[in-house]
């Protein structure tokens, strides 16, 4: 049987050999991988999931690589079970078209566009839209409502004969995408080989010195292989014959960039946001392996601090639940080491309700269960959510529940 996994050796923004290990994180199941009860006997692999850096370019990384194939045929994931994220694509459409400002009813490619929801307003900009998808489902419902969508991988072979077939893009775009990519060199050249001559590649992916400063250390997970940064991007970009044009920050996934580059040599200017922000990497250092060291650092303190809360409730004999069944809960349950303390998970997303967790298994439950199972504490794992949630669960708490918010620092409520 083919291994479901694999470790590279060098470097995937430069190909260099110069790797060094910067966030031993404890390895985790997949981090999407809510199995039905029908699994729960199972036991689900795990997989290491360890950040290295590249001592010649900066770039951070996974180097165990999980075939793709495992992660992404049955995904359950789609963009609006995530708060705020379809109308942040709209804000996307509208200025990605005022920006590059193409001909009407030229061509816009999303690559991994779930459920279509960026590409929908593309359409309502006057734009042919063709979204691509390897999730067979939710490729077929997207079609379905009106956004065609190719369920395939793209690679060069799909990129020629989505050219022939369409016509070269004026906008490729591939949103948290790219950084889940292990052979990103194969990508940038299909992408460059379905662009127009003055087409541009914009994608977006959380940032590096977001993921630092907000603590989002959880975005750390399998599908996510890399973890970008503006100054190592604009060197990969160079190597493929492209070049980064804009880097624009933006609130997504606790801190992101808007990344657009051109093929080299077509007339677009070089945006000051570019250099402004890779100034801002040298001087927080993050293409040093000391950040890292330091953020590692802080990791376990904030866990040293949550432990010391809920390690005495759960001695007394208090129960305690979780909410929020993302990918993010998934690395933070595993290192963290909550596995054990969480009766069930509580989460708004219907599709995951009444599965059951990675790895540990931990039931998903509607939100109701906050009172119909009556936890004395509920930690809340989307953490990046919790105002939203505790004003949603005001009832929870006025029945005498207690809500705990793990990161940047804990909250008991």
């Amino acid at each position: 049987m083919t291994s479901p996994s694999f470790r590279r050796s060098v470097c995937r923004f430069c190909g260099g050999p110069n790797l060094e290990l910067v966030l031993p994180l404890t390895p985790t199941a997949l981090a999407d991988a809510y199995v039905p009860a029908s699994r729960v006997h199972e036991t689900q692999d795990v997989f290491p999931l360890d950040l290295y850096l590249c001592r010649d370019c900066g770039g951070a990384q996974l180097l165990d690589v999980v075939i793709p194939q495992v992660i992404y045929v049955d995904y359950i994931y789609e963009t609006k079970s995530s708060l705020g994220l379809v109308d942040h694509f709209k804000r996307y459409a509208a200025d990605v078209v005022a920006r590059i400002a193409p001909a009407p009813g030229g061509l816009v490619v999303d690559l991994g566009s779930n459920d279509g929801s960026l590409l929908g307003f593309f359409k309502q900009h006057g734009m042919r839209v063709l979204g691509v998808d390897p999730a067979q489902a939710i490729a077929a419902d997207a079609t379905a409502r009106g956004i065609e969508t190719l369920p395939v991988f793209f690679d060069a072979a799909e990129s020629a004969r989505i050219r022939q077939e369409y016509g070269p893009a004026a906008i490729v775009t591939a949103n948290n995408v790219f950084a889940n990519v292990d052979d990103m060199d194969a990508f940038a050249g299909a992408i460059r080989g379905l662009l127009a001559p003055d087409g541009v590649f914009v994608f977006e992916s959380f940032y590096l010195v977001d993921w630092m400063q907000h603590m989002v250390f959880d975005f750390t997970y399998h599908e996510h292989l890399s973890y970008f940064s503006v100054k190592p991007m604009q060197a990969f970009f160079r190597r493929h014959g492209m070049q980064l044009i804009n880097a624009q920050r933006v609130p997504t996934k606790g801190g992101s960039v808007r990344y657009t580059a051109k093929l080299a040599g077509a007339a677009r200017a070089v945006d000051p946001s570019v250099g402004e922000l890779i100034a801002l990497e040298q001087k927080l250092g993050v293409h040093q392996a000391a950040a890292f060291k330091t953020f590692a650092a802080t990791i376990e303190k904030k866990k040293q601090d949550l432990l010391n809360v809920l390690r005495p409730l759960q001695a007394g004999g208090l129960t305690i639940a979780g909410y929020g069944a993302s990918a993010t809960t998934t690395t933070l349950v595993y290192h963290y080491q909550l596995g054990d303390m969480l009766r069930f998970i509580a989460d708004d997303y219907t599709a995951k309700q009444h599965l059951f967790s990675p790895g540990h298994h931990i039931p998903v439950l509607p939100p109701e269960a906050l009172y119909t199972e009556k936890p004395d504490y509920v930690v809340i794992l989307a953490w990046r959510y919790w105002e939203p949630i505790v004003r949603q669960h005001q009832r929870y708490l006025d029945l005498g529940g207690r809500f705990i918010v793990p990161l940047p620092d804990v909250q008991v409520i």
